[in-house]
């Protein structure tokens, strides 16, 4: 079998430099989209209200009790469907549908929005209650505390994991091919249909996926290893 490596890169070089961009983009909207879903969902795992916790709890198991792909799908396809439907039977006409990238935001941003907030909660509970009692002595109330004197560490102390669970969701987007995004795997698959160089497209895929996760995933050991120091 003779391979041509550099047919292979001049040809899907370009569309994998475009597709980059697009899996960036997803990351990183994604990501902040995540933090947003987390935090709330953390802070009302905490609350003394009994029912808010089961309701949360409850949400999360469901979340991470299904693969990402198959909430992917279920967002591309059924809840445009729940919404027309339910549309139609209060009388409206419509037709809802989601751009694929769309979807593949709110996707991550619940799916990993539920395990970062677990981590967030983690970290809340191992803050030094210490630090709340002061805040409370200074006169500020319990929200103020939260706010100032347990959440900014606690978030703090979760930066190598959330460094962790941003790789992890650079590496997911390869499931977005699924549901027709025009990222890296479904260039990559595309290409590698037309061209017959099957071998050398997939190897060039990996090399990317390489190449974006490692250097990050060394700045997240080094920013670990600086907040380390810090303490």
């Amino acid at each position: 079998m003779e391979l041509n490596f550099k047919r292979a890169f001049e040809i899907l070089g370009p569309s994998l430099l475009s597709g980059i961009g697009i899996v960036v983009f997803i990351t990183l909207t994604g990501f902040a989209c995540a933090l947003l879903v987390a935090m709330p969902l953390a802070i009302g795992n905490l609350s003394k209200n009994k029912a808010l916790p089961r309701i949360i709890g409850v949400f999360i198991e469901l979340v991470r009790g299904t693969p990402l792909l198959v909430q992917f799908f279920y967002i591309y396809y059924v809840v445009p469907m729940l919404i027309n439907g339910i549309a139609g039977l209060l009388g409206f006409d419509v037709n809802v549908q989601f751009e694929a990238a769309t979807c593949g935001i709110i996707g991550f941003a619940i799916n990993y929005g539920c395990y970062m907030s677990e981590v967030i909660r983690s970290a809340i509970v191992s803050i030094d209650p210490g630090q709340r009692e002061a805040g409370l002595a200074l006169g500020f109330s319990e929200k103020q505390v939260l706010m100032r004197f347990v959440i900014p560490p606690a978030l703090r102390n979760s930066i190598p994991i959330f460094g962790n669970y941003l790789v992890m969701m650079i590496k997911d987007t390869s499931l977005l091919a699924m549901i027709s995004v025009q990222e890296l795997l479904l260039r990559t698959k595309t290409f590698a249909s037309q061209a017959f160089l099957t071998v050398e497209a997939y190897t060039i895929l990996a090399l990317v996926y390489l190449l974006i996760s490692l250097p990050l995933s060394q700045l997240c050991k080094l920013l670990e290893r600086k907040l380390k120091q810090v303490r």
